[in-house]
């Protein structure tokens, strides 16, 4: 048992209709289809061709003339005028605003404040005084008043709201209550159940009215009519979809076999034509001409620059000699050097095995 097999797929009953409509479109779709993905691959191809030989070098052209005209004069712009200028309106911000302005803040400034605080200080200490001694004292006293009058006058409503609310109890809650239970909920009660018949009755009418008229007629229409044109066109687009995508896939093939055609046409038409000639004609010239004109030639141009350089070189040995027995003339040779004596000291001062030299034991 082949357990790497995948599963088989469970094969579903198709109609007598679907079998009847796939042949025929899968035909027309191929018809349709094969000139379009043929058209489609030349146009790819053809665009994969322009996208390689021209617009690929023509976007490096732009991209390199669009720094030369906008990027470039910008950094220049930034880097020699732009950042010194501003490194110098720095300095002269620094030299005429943060300076002097600093100088005023500490020597101006801060001494006025302090001087402004010290005001404030005393003068709030006398508000505070006044306010302790005279305002508080003063506001207590009409307080206490204020609040004898309100105790009375709170007194005098509170007598005056009960009388109202007894004389307002008895002429217009207690009428109005019997009112609304005697009539007004009698008659409210009649004419809700009136409105209710009413609506209740209209309403069962019209709901009947219209399901005859409208909910039957649209549901035979769905069930008989729209469900069954729906399946067809259901089936009609789902074949016409598959058969574009297969279409798609045998146009694709033939493309690519036309494609392979073309190209062996033109390989045998032009590529190998030019490869013979290239091998067979064109090859041997140019050894030939590479053998008996163009190497001759660079030796000959070669020889040419080596006689040349020892030209320009004798010329120079010869102009730096003269140069040098001119000015031997003019300002005498240079001055020979002193020898330096290398030999060891001798006489008295000479150190040996047996004496020293030094400044303690010096002899």
């Amino acid at each position: 048992m082949d357990l790497d097999k995948p599963p088989a797929r469970p094969q579903h009953a198709e109609g007598c209709l679907t079998v009847a409509i796939r042949v025929p479109v899968r035909i027309v779709v191929l018809v349709l289809v094969v000139p379009v993905r043929l058209a489609w691959d030349a146009l790819t191809v053809a665009g994969r061709f322009l996208s390689r030989t021209v617009l690929r070098p023509l976007g490096r052209a732009l991209r390199w003339l669009g720094r030369a005209l906008f990027v470039w004069p910008f950094v220049a712009l930034w880097r020699w005028v732009l950042v010194p200028a501003g490194k110098v309106l720095g300095w002269l911000g620094n030299v005429l605003v943060v300076v002097p302005g600093s100088w005023l803040y500490r020597y101006v400034l801060t001494p006025l404040g302090h001087g402004l605080v010290r005001v404030a200080r005393v003068t709030g200490a006398a508000l505070r005084w006044l306010y302790a001694r005279v305002l508080a004292p003063v506001g207590r006293g009409i307080a206490r008043l204020l609040e004898g009058a309100g105790l009375l006058l709170a007194a005098v409503g509170a007598v005056v709201c009960a009388v109202v609310a007894r004389l307002g109890r008895y002429l217009l809650v207690v009428p109005a209550r019997w009112l609304y239970a005697r009539v007004l909920a009698p008659a409210g009660r009649a004419l809700a159940w009136l409105v209710t018949a009413v609506v209740t009755g209209t309403g069962a009418a019209l709901y009947r009215t219209a399901r005859v008229l409208l909910v039957l007629p649209a549901r035979a229409l769905w069930h008989r009519v729209l469900v069954p044109v729906g399946r067809v066109l259901a089936v009609v687009a789902r074949e016409t979809g598959q058969a574009l995508g297969h279409a798609w896939r045998i146009a694709g093939r033939i493309s690519r076999a036309a494609g392979r055609v073309l190209g062996i046409l033109v390989r045998w038409v032009l590529v190998e034509p030019a490869r013979q000639v290239y091998r067979t004609v064109l090859t041997p010239a140019g050894h030939v001409l590479r053998d008996h004109v163009l190497r001759p030639a660079a030796e000959a141009a070669r020889a040419v620059g080596r006689s040349v350089r020892q030209a320009r070189a004798a010329a120079r040995d010869t102009v730096r000699r003269a140069r040098a027995e001119l000015g031997r003339t003019l300002l005498g040779g240079p001055r020979p050097a002193a020898p330096a004596d290398r030999r060891e000291p001798t006489g008295r001062g000479t150190r040996t095995l047996g004496r020293s030299t030094t400044a303690l034991t010096k002899d």
